[in-house]
């Protein structure tokens, strides 16, 4: 079988910035001060249903992706690895990391899982596999309705926000702290491991 030029060392680098993603977000929980958006929803499902961190974030990410059918979105394989293996990732990371307690703990271990993740952000979509589930459903709707990318961002993520909320998902300053930061930190990582020199994708919330 004859691969792609770079397939292989680009798929390591797929798989391993999906690894970190997930302890990225495990840290960023067990901080304790609060998530990123989509993460706030998890925590208030997992709340409300009983069900693990780790598997909810996989079940909304198969929800999301079929969401891309009306949107005429297509999957590629770093899609299908994104909805598989940065739930057990992040599971993994919430069963290795205590919960942290103090500002003196609180503010290190979640400013580590922000870099973490951004870096992490940087390896999966320079491998240019295609877009996380969320991402994905981001842009389709970008393309579809023709609404400034920045908007349907918005949007997308003030209601996932506003629903974990309602169920207890732990919104805080550092998740207004993740929205600020994540974008300029996730742009600087994107052109450390981008696949090809010039791409122009945007970083994403979770995923």
């Amino acid at each position: 079988m004859t691969f792609p030029p770079r397939f292989l060392p680009r798929l390591a680098q797929l798989v391993l910035g999906l690894f970190l993603y997930g302890i990225g977000i495990s840290l960023m929980v067990r901080a304790g001060i609060g998530i990123a958006p989509w993460d706030v929803l998890t925590q208030g499902l997992s709340k409300q249903t009983g069900l693990a961190f780790g598997t909810l974030t996989n079940l909304i990410g198969l929800a999301v992706l079929l969401l891309w059918i009306p949107i005429r979105q297509r999957p590629g394989l770093g899609t299908v690895l994104n909805v598989l293996l940065i739930g057990p990732s992040a599971q993994f990371g919430l069963w290795l990391f205590p919960e942290f307690h103090g500002p003196w703990h609180q503010v290190p271990a979640f400013l580590a899982g922000l870099s973490v993740l951004a870096l992490a952000t940087g390896m999966y979509i320079g491998a240019a596999f295609g877009p996380g589930p969320r991402d994905g459903l981001m842009t389709g709707l970008h393309r579809r309705s023709g609404w400034p990318i920045g908007r349907v961002r918005t949007l997308i993520e003030a209601a996932v926000l506003l629903a974990g909320w309602a169920m207890g998902g732990n919104a805080g300053w550092g998740t207004l702290a993740f929205a600020l930061a994540i974008g300029p930190m996730c742009a600087v990582t994107m052109r450390w491991f981008a696949a090809t020199p010039a791409r122009a994708e945007p970083c994403p919330g979770t995923g």
